[in-house]
């Protein structure tokens, strides 16, 4: 069979510190294994197939709904993570599938607008209940677990992808946050090198593209960013990005963890903290996330209310599919009925969201009739 040719290949090739997809920790619910597929290739196939990767292509990167062609979205964010993972797991010698299974489905639960979806969802969380959040990577988890369904071999349909226990753990611990990488050290690190690799792989390709977006938007030029980066990274966006990966490569070489040298690492965030200042948090098209917040605390607030206003999403959830009426028994189950909307809004794409929002808010005239 291909995939036992497949995993002889990996034991004689990849290094020693790599994971081998016949000796992965296996899935939550076991399976009879592909006779042409590794694991992690069977991982990355249903990640690819999956309604929630489709819908990152309408969901925002770091600018609300832009008017160029070129700006990136979740989804051209999460294909340059894979590209990168991709090539510094390639020079590691470590399992390339699994880095680009993690990669792929790292963002799966994101919210629609960006890290501003995130911040309004967890905050009306915690106005109704100290026992409930919104994490990304939590959510992406639950999509992945829980929440996406997918159609098995035999044509029965069921939730979960049922993804094995190195990807899913990767996805879980894919997220740094704002904080520097040097604040970061054995930090809820992934159990795999491959994982670590998706990690460091998010911010630099976030750092890359966010700031050729931003000088594409003309919100800064290349002569803003600080002289010392400039000197210790490149004088180009594609310069550091080299500079970052090449790094990564050199330092990690040989070891049991994915670092990169101090100078680099400073100087990328420095980076960091300079987007922040210019970009994420003082740009002028950010001042759009007012509107966002107020639509979708409005929009969380309204399902809160009106849980029959969910529809389908809510008769079909995996957690009431059961359940004889599962308004009644929501209306009376507080944290359900807020992890439900959680699920649902996270879901939304950008589009959806304001359609959906425009609906609820705007009167639907009738046609007039003479």
């Amino acid at each position: 069979m291909l995939r036992q040719e497949y995993e002889k290949l990996e034991t004689e090739l990849l290094s020693p510190f790599a994971t081998l997809s016949n000796k992965t920790k296996g899935r939550a619910t076991p399976e009879t294994k592909d006779p042409h597929r590794t694991e992690f290739q069977r991982d990355v196939d249903r990640i690819l197939y999956s309604k929630a990767f489709r819908r990152l292509q309408y969901k925002t990167q770091v600018f609300i709904a832009p008017k160029g062609d070129h700006y990136r979205n979740r989804l051209t964010h999460t294909l340059e993570v894979m590209t990168i993972s991709r090539s510094i797991s390639r020079a590691l010698r470590l399992n390339q599938d699994l880095t680009e299974a993690i990669a792929l489905g790292h963002d799966l639960g994101h919210s629609p607008f960006g890290h501003a979806g995130e911040a309004i969802i967890d905050k009306k969380c915690k106005e109704y209940s100290s026992h409930i959040r919104f994490f990304h990577p939590e959510q992406s988890l639950r999509v992945v677990d829980i929440l996406e369904k997918r159609l098995k071999s035999n044509g029965e349909t069921v939730f979960g992808l049922n993804l094995t226990y190195e990807v899913r753990d990767g996805i879980l611990k894919h997220s740094k946050g704002l904080a520097n990488l040097s604040e970061l050290k054995n930090v809820d690190m992934a159990a795999t090198l491959e994982g670590q690799i998706a990690r460091i792989a998010d911010r630099i390709a976030y750092i890359h593209h966010d700031m050729d977006d931003a000088i594409r938007a003309k919100i800064i030029n290349e002569k803003d960013i600080p002289n010392s980066t400039r000197q210790t990274l490149g004088k180009s966006n594609s310069k550091r990005l080299s500079t970052m990966i090449l790094d990564t490569i050199e330092m990690s070489k040989g070891k049991d963890t994915i670092c990169m040298s101090k100078n680099i690492e400073n100087a990328m965030d420095e980076l960091k903290n300079f987007l922040t200042e210019k970009v994420y948090i003082g740009s002028s098209p950010k001042k759009e996330e007012k509107k966002v917040f107020r639509m979708m605390a409005y929009l969380f607030d309204h399902y809160y209310n009106n849980p029959e206003d969910m529809g389908d999403y809510l008769t079909y959830h995996p957690s009431v599919l059961k359940i004889k009426n599962p308004i009644k028994y929501i209306k009376k189950n507080k944290e359900k009925r807020l992890q439900i909307i959680c699920d649902y809004l996270s879901s939304m794409t950008d589009r959806f969201a304001i359609q959906t929002f425009y609906d609820i808010t705007t009167p639907n005239p009738l046609p007039i009739s003479d």
